[in-house]
């Protein structure tokens, strides 16, 4: 068999998971936090041909994904005037909690006060501060500052109280792992976050950080995907056509 028709097929498989990357990126193009995805190519195993050649003879077996990386560069900004929208200008990442106990990070910082005075996620997730524990009891807000303290009355009127956001920055953030509803959770890959606001980064109150997906940039991308596509498809077909002249030659 031709070895053109699996090299079409592997390039067939790569575009395909290219499509499905690039068709995620636009459904999330106004996602608040969302962060864009691109896929890398390598190409797969040569085999050796037998010549004289002062240079290796080798033909290539075609090509398959070597890494789906997130690409952690910031989103617009959208001004929303709600002083519990927060934003990040720069590094780092919102710690928040799971009912269950389990620390997500977070770069949405979609947040709101519920009946009880706790700071949460839009789906409920405890916003933690900078030792870990949910941010509650909180009965007015009176400011947030760009090094992430909030300055807030109490539940029973104490006023003039400080707390500091819990953020945390990773040494790999592309190494993060995307478990949906805009977290994200450490592995061995992303390192384990440092806690504090890095230097040059602020928190921004009243403002929300949208996707980082550029429109134009994944249409020109699903473009190149499609004609790849097709390129790879027409080397099977073209393939299959020689094959069938060897076949047709006994006739």
């Amino acid at each position: 068999m031709l070895n053109s028709m699996y090299s079409g097929v592997s390039g067939m498989r790569g575009f395909q998971t290219k499509l499905d990357v690039i068709g995620n990126n636009i459904a999330n193009v106004n996602t608040v936090g969302y962060q864009k995805s691109r896929v890398l190519f390598e190409d797969m195993l040569s085999q050796s041909v037998a010549g004289n050649s002062v240079n290796s003879m080798q033909v290539g077996l075609g090509s398959s994904v070597s890494a789906i990386n997130m690409v952690d560069s910031p989103g617009s900004p959208m001004t929303t005037g709600v002083q519990t929208d927060l934003s990040i200008q720069g590094d780092g990442y919102f710690r928040v909690q799971a009912e269950g106990g389990t620390e997500y990070l977070a770069r949405s910082g979609s947040f709101q006060l519920d009946p009880e005075g706790n700071l949460v996620t839009t789906q409920g997730y405890s916003v933690l501060d900078n030792l870990g524990n949910p941010i509650e009891n909180i009965g007015q807000i009176s400011s947030i500052n760009a090094a992430g303290q909030i300055t807030y009355t109490d539940n029973n009127g104490n006023p003039q109280q400080t707390i500091n956001l819990g953020i945390g920055t990773v040494p790999n953030p592309a190494g993060l792992n995307k478990v949906g509803n805009s977290l994200f959770l450490e592995t061995e890959k992303s390192g384990v976050a440092a806690e504090g606001l890095p230097e040059g980064s602020r928190v921004v109150a009243g403002q929300l950080e949208m996707s980082n997906v550029d429109l134009t940039e994944e249409f020109t991308e699903m473009i190149v995907a499609q004609r790849g596509f097709q390129a790879n498809s027409r080397v099977i077909t073209t393939s299959d056509e020689i094959l069938q002249e060897i076949v047709n030659l006994k006739r």
